[in-house]
């Protein structure tokens, strides 16, 4: 497969326009995201990974295992 890379504005009404119209057709076109400078570096955790940390911390607070009620 041959490909190419575009970087599109996508402040502007136009540049969100092509990338929802790219976006219709993902057989034959990927769309990658840039990590925003804010997070960049940054742990960054899954779902399942947030909600394991919420469970401990919580148990941890009151005492008891969380995930058994």
């Amino acid at each position: 497969m041959e490909s190419i890379n575009v970087q599109i504005d996508i402040s502007t009404k136009t540049g969100l326009k092509l990338l929802r119209e790219i976006q219709k057709h993902p057989k034959v076109a990927k769309v990658e995201y840039e990590m925003p400078e804010k997070i960049a570096g940054q742990k960054i955790y899954s779902l399942d990974e947030a909600f394991d940390q919420l469970y401990d911390k919580l148990s941890e607070l009151y005492g008891i295992d969380i995930k058994n009620i």
